[in-house]
Parts: C-alpha cells; structure tokens; sequence
C-alpha cells in the first residue's frame, strides 16, 4: 500500500484484471435492455473472496531438447467480503467499471455492472502481456466499446506518485486540450448551461480533448474555450491512467498553477481550500477557460518556441556527427525524462512495439527490488527470493519465452542462456540466491539489448516525428545532449 493507503497502481490494475478474467461476463436483463458482457455485484464480491491466475510455458528442456518443461507461476489473491466490496468502489471511482442501472455503491447483489472503456484498455494489455486467450474475455475486447487511447502516466517507483514536472503537466494538457484543437459541443451565455450533457461516455475514445464551447457570455465580456469543472474531472478520470479522485484534482490543479487554464466562475458551494488558495473544483457550477499560454500549450497558436527549428537543428547536427553517439545518449535522456518518456511510449505504441519500453522499465524495478534484498541487514528472507523469482518468470514468460505475447528481439545466445537458466530446478536458500544472482545477471543483459535496439531503430525515428517536435525543443534537448557526459544508465 502506499502512504495514502492505496494499493500501488501496477497492483491494482492486475486485481482487477484478474478478477474480470474470473467473471462470466454473460448478457444481463436491465428493465427492457439486454447488456453484453456484464457481471452482478454478488458475481464481483464472490470471486474476489479467492482469486487464482496461473501463467504457464511450455519449451525444451536445454539439456535435452526431446523433453518438453513446463513453467507456472500463480499468484493468487483473497479478502473477506467487506473488503472485497470496497475494492470494488475503487474500480468504481478509478472508471475501471461503470453501472449499467443507475447505482452507485456494491450493496445491492443484483447491480449489473460493465467495463468502461478505460477498463477494457487496462483489461486489453493484462491479457497481452498474459497471453491470455478466453473466449468471454477475447468477446469483449473485440466489441464496439473497446476504443480507448489511454495517457499512461509515469509514476514514482518507489512511493507510486505521480510525476509532475511542468512539462510532463504541460504534455498531458495537449491531450486534455486537443491535439486536433478544441472540442466544441455548443454556444452558450450565462443563463444557459452545458453541464447537463456531461458525461462518462463524452470521452470513450480519449482522441478528443475536454468538452468545451466556443464562447460564453459572462456579464459584458465573451469569454472563448470554456469548459466545466465537471467535464474536465471526466476527460481526465476517463482518459488518464489517474485511479482517485485525489489525483485528478491534483493534475487539475496544476493546470491552474502552470497558468494552463484560468478560472471564470467560481463555485461558492465548493469546499475551499486554507492550504491550496487555487485549488481545482470538479464540479458543474465550476467554470474554466483555456489560458494564452495554454492555447500555445496546446499547439493552436503558431510561436516561435514551439517551431520545429529546434529539433531540426539537432537532427541535423546528429546526421554531422557533432554530437557524440547521439542515438545512445539521446536514449538515456529520454529514459530520465518523465515527460519525454510519456510521449516516446505514445510513439512507440502507435509504431507497434511499446513492449521494448515496457519491458525496459520493468527490469529496471525487478533489478531495483533484486538490489534491495541483497543490501538487506539479514540475509534475504526465502519468502522475498521466492516473490522475486516469481517477478523474473513473469518477465520471462511475458516478454522473452519463445512464443510468449509480447516476444522481444534478443540475441539467439543470450535468449538460449535465459531459457537454460529460467528452466532450471531451482533449490532452497542458498541454491535460490545463487539462481536469482544468475537470472539478475541475464536479465540486465537483455535490458542493454533492448535499450540499444530503441537507441539504434526507435529513437531516430521518435526524433523526426513532427509532432514531438515542439517538446523536444522545449526541453532543450539539443543543450542537453550536447553537454551530456556518458554516465551509467539510471
């Protein structure tokens, strides 16, 4: 749990993929409607009393190819039932789930419920990473709803926050603006309101920025690109990874903060705030209109310092070779830089192979979790060696066993040498330790060759990309790398 006491995000997004892999997801009768794909509230809290999601691979036995060895890895999950109900409220409040018959709570046992389309992203690349083939499950995916483009947001390792630079900030509010520029719904004065078409589904495929309108008439002044508190809680509960209220109000806010968006009406009912004076207001009453410097934000105003001079200078000095192994450093900068990140997964999945990132970073978390029990005072309880090896052959099965859903492009030696090591009899204590120091070792072996294969094939391609361009510039990514020193990957 975090010091928030919430589970951390990677957790939860695995409860509760798991649990919706455990449900039937038949048709539900709702007064005179049929939902597909749908599970009661007595459904939900039975199954995750005892949960079990078992992950196996089949391969060659490296001492003798005729023999076929099996891996599995289980991980299982149980809770009482008033803990499973609250855990189902935060699946509620995260958007991951949304009521198909107005309820809002999971104390009655014949509420029907459904996956957003947030929820069926999340459920989507559970099941990738899994190679999880059921035919209920693949059903859904493949349904009509399943069109969310979701802003993963990059979080803190070890406290599980959110990173909130103003860059990262300013990146997310291009998306929350509108790549494409605004979207409009209507016109409106003051004696009229927009806040009554607000909604979970405005939102479904995340491609849209905030609901907002053209022009609102406030006294004698017609105030442009206003939106309600209420539509941008929704965009960003249904467009970002952000599981809690908390946090949302916490990314809104920080729009106010980096002068983003300005407040235009107040909500007098609203709590306030004694410690955040400009704290964000999610609510109907609550209005905001994009800022001069937010329209230069968002790409809608042409300014020099969002032209693509600055990224074309560097490519070209890259092509000259005046910057030194620019693609390995560019790589490094891009891995320590949260915001630069974030956009650099967005490229790489809509390119088809977001799985090297993926499995970069996660390596970098199993290693960080691996040097922490070796540090230990004590020696390494078995229980943590267990739960780390247990770490490693979900990495392995997902990302690196022939066959496996998210298959990586490694060298042949090393892949045999992870294979041969992954397949072993594994003993106890020391036997154990020895076995995670050998697969800690593989595994920063296939890290490097992955980080070189982003550096050499995706990173130029990432850099060229017009609509990066802006970013990049504003980053100062020429200064950077022109005084980078190399240094360890951190």
């Amino acid at each position: 749990m975090t010091e928030d006491d919430r589970p951390f995000v990677r957790d939860f997004k695995d409860l509760f993929a798991t649990l919706v892999v455990s449900l039937p997801l038949i048709p539900h009768r709702v007064r005179f409607s049929k939902y597909e794909h749908t599970f009661t509230t007595e459904e939900a809290i039975t199954n995750l009393g005892s949960l079990k999601f078992s992950q196996s691979n089949r391969m060659p036995d490296p001492k003798d190819p005729g023999r076929i060895v099996t891996t599995t890895t289980t991980t299982t999950f149980s809770m009482a039932k008033e803990m499973a109900r609250s855990v189902c409220a935060r699946f509620l409040e995260a958007r991951y789930i949304e009521s198909v018959d107005g309820k809002t709570d999971f104390n009655s046992k014949g509420s029907v419920w459904q996956l957003t389309p947030k929820g069926m992203y999340i459920l989507g690349r559970f099941c990738q990473r899994n190679g999880i083939q059921m035919r209920h499950v693949n059903d859904l995916l493949e349904s009509p709803r399943n069109v969310m483009h979701l802003v993963i947001l990059e979080r803190e390792a070890e406290t599980d926050k959110l990173n909130h630079d103003r860059t990262t900030v300013e990146v997310l509010f291009r998306r929350f603006a509108g790549q494409e520029g605004p979207n409009y719904k209507s016109n409106v004065t003051s004696s009229q309101t927009d806040s009554s078409s607000d909604s979970l589904h405005d939102y479904a495929s995340g491609l849209v920025g905030v609901k907002m309108v053209r022009s609102r008439k406030l006294m004698d002044r017609e105030i442009p690109y206003t939106f309600t508190g209420k539509a941008a809680h929704d965009w960003l509960m249904d467009c970002t990874t952000v599981v809690d209220n908390r946090e949302c109000l916490e990314l809104a806010t920080l729009f106010i903060h980096y002068d983003l968006i300005i407040p235009v009406v107040e909500d007098r009912g609203y709590p306030r705030s004694a410690t955040i004076p400009h704290r964000f207001q999610p609510t109907k009453s609550a209005v905001y209109a994009i800022s001069a410097k937010g329209e230069k934000s968002a790409g809608w105003t042409n300014s020099p310092k969002t032209s693509t001079e600055g990224s074309e200078s560097f490519i070209s000095k890259a092509q000259n070779g005046t910057l030194r192994d620019s693609n390995t450093n560019r790589m490094t900068v891009i891995i320590r830089d949260p915001a630069l990140r974030l956009l650099f997964r967005e490229f790489l999945r809509d390119t088809h192979c977001e799985e090297n990132l993926s499995f970069y970073l996660d390596v970098k978390d199993f290693l960080a979790t691996y040097e922490m029990a070796k540090r230990a005072v004590t020696a390494p309880k078995l229980e943590i060696i267990r739960e780390t090896l247990a770490q490693a052959y979900s990495l392995y099965n997902a990302f690196l066993a022939p066959g496996s859903p998210c298959e990586l492009n490694i060298d042949h030696s090393l892949r045999n040498a992870l294979a041969g090591r992954m397949t072993m009899a594994i003993g106890e204590d020391e036997e154990m330790v020895k076995s995670l120091d050998e697969v800690a070792r593989l595994f920063a072996q296939a890290q490097n060759s992955v980080f070189k294969l982003m550096a050499s094939d995706s990173v130029p391609k990432f850099t060229r990309e017009p609509k990066y361009s802006a970013v990049l510039h504003e980053r100062n990514f020429d200064y950077v790398l022109s005084n980078f020193s190399s240094t360890s990957i951190g």
